[in-house]
């Protein structure tokens, strides 16, 4: 959520009338990620977030806003986009795909304790079941075949030991996916970035997920695994905490129980999260775009926590009765 599209109060003026927002009144840029150009903007009827996507297509856009009406619906807590007076939730601003959605309460919670993740784990097993009925399918487009193509691309930027954990893993995670547990995991719409910046709190009272532009349909325990990736650990080692992964684990099994093939798969879709992570900030790291506001992310915290997972077995998704 960097700003590499500005706009100003008086572009903001000139383009809201399309709402029935009623009249802009300050607009702010975020600074938080590097995906699309993010602002706070306020008007008559209230605060809202404003989104200029950068990369994804008016074609490609439906599928994210959609769904996040979608689950807004059925109850899951999300921020649910704005219709402009024709019905129309994505419009061009700056010749640029845009949306605005309603703004959630709260904080993010930078330090999660036990309860804190309890309810992300609850609220992410709601929206798994919650999104198995919604009819547009799409990819993740972070998955396995950008992968492929990504790791050619950063590899030269890598030292040897680096270079050797990006090929050997890149060739685990294929293999896995060729297999017939993988195949027997439950797909359907993830979020796919669920981390602790992108889950807001009042107090311990979990107010909703957001920034669900890197959704796309993929295993729910990948989606789960991302987000374990980043709630339960200890952020300097990347080592799992295990009252945090313990608590999240038990509320999410209790509204979405595991199947015996997740138990079995537990373990590389925590190392294939890893994986997808580290490649991303090795990305826009090494090969950034220009933007006002841009805060790139240290690609070697995902490294320390695939080598991580990789050597060290993962906590039991559930105990057997």
């Amino acid at each position: 959520m960097a700003v590499f599209t500005p706009v100003s109060l008086d572009d903001l003026t000139r383009w809201i009338p399309t709402f029935s927002l009623g009249k802009a009144l300050a607009i702010k840029g975020i600074s938080s990620g590097i995906e699309n150009s993010n602002f706070f903007i306020t008007t008559e009827r209230g605060e809202y977030v404003l989104t200029i996507f950068e990369k994804l297509s008016f074609e490609q856009l439906p599928f994210y806003l959609e769904l996040m009406r979608h689950l807004a619906q059925h109850g899951v807590l999300v921020p649910e986009p704005i219709p402009n007076q024709e019905g129309a939730i994505i419009n061009p601003l700056h010749g640029k795909p845009a949306a605005i959605v309603t703004k959630l309460d709260g904080e993010w919670q930078p330090a999660p304790a036990p309860i804190h993740c309890a309810a992300v784990g609850a609220m992410l097993a709601k929206m798994h079941v919650a999104a198995q009925d919604f009819p547009i399918r799409q990819p993740n487009l972070r998955g396995l075949s950008w992968w492929r193509e990504t790791t050619p691309v950063v590899l030269p930027y890598l030292p040897q030991d680096g270079q050797a954990l990006l090929r050997t893993e890149l060739a685990f995670q294929e293999n896995f996916a060729s297999s017939d547990t993988y195949r027997q995991l439950q797909h359907g719409p993830v979020h796919a970035d669920l981390f602790r910046n992108n889950v807001m709190f009042d107090g311990d009272r979990l107010t909703g997920f957001f920034d669900f532009y890197f959704a796309g349909c993929d295993t729910w325990l990948f989606d789960l695994a991302v987000t374990v990736n980043d709630w339960c650990i200890d952020l300097d080692s990347g080592v799992l905490d295990m009252p945090r992964v313990r608590a999240m684990l038990d509320a999410y099994h209790a509204v979405r129980p595991f199947s015996a093939a997740e138990q079995i798969a537990w373990q590389p879709m925590l190392r294939a999260s890893a994986l997808r992570f580290w490649l991303s900030r090795l990305y826009d790291f090494y090969l950034p775009r220009a933007a006002e506001i841009l805060t790139p992310h240290d690609p070697t915290h995902f490294e320390r926590i695939l080598r991580q997972r990789v050597a060290h077995p993962a906590p039991a998704l559930y105990q057997a009765e």
